[in-house]
């Protein structure tokens, strides 16, 4: 068995670790070798992960769920699958948290989570799996640090000289993109259409006028 205990540091404030930490594609992004697959009904999705272990190149898929707690900012995670030919199994749970960290707009993220293998490169994976976890935590830190950081410097408007036209930085997150989308479709209306109801105003203040 896998035992996995990390704690990263992340310079970004917790609502935003937790945007991405709880956004699959994102997390996946963070992972060398990782895809994500199909997602089904039940709400889990399928994944791959391929792993260097010495000078063996190890592929494994699994199906992984995701139970999200947005109020305390936990999350649990659960996998199972096997390499791509089915001579190792594996099932896996991870928890995670995001808390404040020791500075202002800082995070601190725990996980916990242990990996259970079964067969024939069982005791090759887990002879090499701490020198594996140690490289892939510090590139996911340094993925995640990226990923959270990215948006928020965008966000942030830069000096503005005095007397010229303020600029609005643009709003951040799901929601706030799709209203923007529709306000400025709603803004973009054809001509023709602007045509009709312009000519339909016309005809009415004609027919006020009679």
């Amino acid at each position: 068995m896998i035992t996995i205990t990390e704690e990263i540091a992340v310079p970004s404030p917790p609502d935003r670790v937790w945007e991405v930490i709880s956004d699959p594609s994102a997390v996946v992004s963070c992972i060398g070798g990782a895809e994500l697959g199909a997602s089904h009904d039940d709400g889990s999705f399928d994944g791959t992960l391929a792993i260097r272990f010495g000078g063996i190149r190890v592929k494994f898929a699994a199906r992984v769920s995701l139970e999200l707690d947005e109020s305390t900012h936990e999350g649990r995670l659960t996998a199972r699958g096997a390499d791509g030919q089915g001579a190792t199994r594996f099932s896996a749970s991870a928890t995670f948290r995001v808390v404040e960290g020791d500075t202002p707009d800082s995070s601190q993220v725990f996980c916990d989570g242990e990996i259970k293998l079964n067969g024939k490169l069982a005791k090759l994976i887990e002879s090499g799996a701490g020198a594996v976890v140690s490289r892939m935590t510090k590139e996911f830190t340094g993925r995640l640090i990226e990923t959270c950081a990215g948006p928020a410097e965008a966000e942030t408007p830069a000096a503005t000289p005095a007397g010229a036209p303020t600029q609005v930085a643009h709003p951040v997150g799901l929601f706030a993109r799709l209203r923007a989308w529709w306000a400025r479709r709603r803004g973009r209306q054809p001509r023709s259409t602007q045509r009709a109801e312009n000519t339909s105003g016309e005809a009415l203040g004609q027919g006020g006028r009679r």
